[in-house]
């Protein structure tokens, strides 16, 4: 009933009739992920001075619509729009509308097919290993797939700043671009991806597979600028068995034209590959992952890297005791320079105390230990010692203990 009533308030606030929604199936709904807590920036390549601040700090808090509605023949239409909810940041984060997963789709028998801005099958893998983090203070949200950033600046964990490579005449490599270079976002392997469809099959003996197609609407044919054709996919195949307790997946991503040289000249398909699962005993929770990142690099030789992690999740009662530990490997390539010390090292544990299906708090702690030449972070946390810089300094570690609540509507 309350839920109803929030509908018609918000089909008020809209301007839209509410008996109009309420015969739709319209539903609100939305996750509250917030923390209060100290964290702590100690040493960095740069030189800057350490420092202890305490911070609220938002986890991806959400809110949005969505409905279905039966069109017949077994068939399902769906809508979903969700926008993020910074609830701390209200000041310097703009709320914008269908920001996170937002799409309209068909679906039936033969599957769920849709468009719009959706998390990639390569992202979705994180839901079958990812058991082992209070709040946000994990790998998900730090080492795991967070090469580049979704920004346009250079990122130190990609060593986008190397020199030229030889004979390159000052036509510097930039191994990992945040986004194409009309500004489109989706290149990040965690990133969802937009201007995209997508198609998850039924669920069939435990397995599903899922694809999704970002188009290349950014193409150029170089009359007025450098020719690039920026496009990607995703796709993976994942299986859940004994009543859910064992699952694995795989997934495979293919970047085309979003790596380029200082100049803006595209280096060809960056790819990827990951293997992520878990298994539940019972007695305890394991989730394990790996990935394998490829950076093309034409003339100055291919980058790669990898990261892995370990999380677990040990039940007391209804509440839980969940740790975390991931590496992220340096950035392997023999011809550029400056591409050692590009690792970092995560760990975090902390306890869960579930109130109700809706409600929980816990406690924790969480460091990030970043190499000369890395600057992993978590996303969301409070500037460094600078006061401005909250997007992660070389060689700068991090840690924080915390006290996390979670509500979903």
């Amino acid at each position: 009933m309350q839920k109803k009533l929030l509908t018609l308030a918000v089909a008020g606030a809209l301007g839209v009739p509410g008996m109009a929604l309420a015969q739709t199936g319209v539903e609100v709904y939305g996750t509250i992920n917030m923390s209060f807590g100290n964290v702590k920036y100690s040493g960095a390549t740069a030189g800057l001075p350490s420092v202890s601040k305490w911070d609220v700090a938002s986890h991806g808090s959400n809110y949005g619509l969505r409905g279905r509605e039966n069109l017949g023949g077994g068939l399902t239409g769906w809508y979903q729009i969700e926008q993020n909810a910074p609830m701390e940041r209200s000041n310097n984060v703009a709320i914008t509308p269908a920001s996170r997963n937002s799409a309209v789709g068909v679906q039936g028998g033969f599957g769920n097919l849709f468009m719009g801005q959706w998390t990639t099958p390569w992202a979705d893998l994180d839901s079958l290993w990812s058991v082992g983090s209070v709040g946000g203070w994990g790998p998900v949200t730090s080492l795991i797939g967070r090469r580049e950033t979704t920004g346009v600046a250079p990122n130190p964990n990609c060593v986008n700043t190397v020199a030229a490579p030889p004979g390159s005449a000052g036509n510097a490599a930039v191994i990992c671009d945040a986004v194409e270079s009309g500004g489109g976002v989706g290149h990040p392997f965690w990133r969802r991806v937009s201007n995209a469809v997508f198609y998850q099959s039924s669920v069939m003996g435990g397995m599903q597979f899922k694809l999704a197609y970002q188009t290349n609407e950014g193409k150029a044919t170089g009359a007025t600028t450098t020719a690039a054709n920026p496009s990607m996919w995703s796709a993976s195949g994942q299986w859940a068995g004994m009543g859910g307790a064992a699952r694995v997946g795989v997934a495979i991503d293919r970047h085309k034209d979003f790596t380029t040289t200082a100049a803006g000249v595209p280096l060809g398909t960056d790819s990827g590959y990951a293997i992520k699962g878990g298994w539940n005993f019972g007695v305890a929770d394991i989730g394990l992952a790996y990935e394998n990142m490829k950076y093309n690099q034409a003339t100055s030789g291919d980058a790669k890297t990898s990261n892995y992690a370990l999380a677990v999740a040990v039940p007391i009662g209804g509440n839980f005791i969940r740790g975390s530990y991931a590496v992220a490997k340096d950035v392997k390539n023999t011809v550029v320079a400056g591409s050692a010390q590009t690792g970092a090292k995560e760990y975090n544990i902390g306890y869960e105390h579930r109130f109700s299906k809706r409600t929980q708090v816990g406690v924790g702690y969480a460091k990030i230990t970043n190499e000369a030449g890395a600057g992993f972070i978590w996303t969301g946390l409070p500037p460094d010692a600078t006061g401005v810089n909250n997007t992660g300094v070389a060689g700068q570690d991090v840690a924080t203990f915390f006290v996390n609540m979670i509500t979903r509507f």
